[in-house]
């Protein structure tokens, strides 16, 4: 994070712990727009913790965490085992200083680590920033597709 006086501040990246939900929601809300209750995003999170193939890193500012990333394991019929990015997620007032890439980078030490071949996300078709940045870290758009939904409740 960059304080005004030229220098970056250390960014330190770690696994996510439940106590970590109020900031990982307002970051859903803020940066993603989903705005799902802060009560569930902590009931969700300890489950993600608690699964295996799941892992959800914080990125931390003085103590704050100001980014997070989730990725989960893929597994087809169709194909190589891969890591999957269900959400990345970084604070408006750090973009630009190397969060969002320690985040991706994380994620793809975890899947060299669980030996996939490969780390996939979806991104919105308005987020053209994100599809900058995902571009500018060696990501490729390989895919258009329409998300479907049907809810069961």
């Amino acid at each position: 994070m960059n304080k005004g006086n030229g220098m970056r501040q250390q960014i330190v990246i770690r696994g996510a712990a439940v106590s970590d939900a109020a900031r990982i929601q307002r970051l859903n809300r803020d940066a993603l727009g989903y705005d799902y209750p802060v009560d569930k995003t902590a009931l969700r999170l300890a489950e993600l913790i608690e699964n295996p193939d799941c892992r959800v890193f914080v990125a931390l500012a003085d103590d704050l965490v100001v980014g997070y990333v989730q990725a989960n394991g893929y597994r087809a019929t169709y194909g190589d085992p891969a890591v999957n990015v269900m959400g990345l997620a970084v604070d408006e007032s750090v973009r630009g200083e190397g969060v969002g890439r320690a985040l991706m980078e994380y994620v793809e030490a975890w899947g060299r680590d669980g030996h996939a071949d490969e780390v996939r996300l979806n991104s919105g078709a308005q987020r053209v920033g994100a599809h900058e940045f995902y571009r500018s870290i060696g990501y490729a758009l390989n895919k258009m597709q329409a998300r479907f939904g049907k809810p069961l409740r």
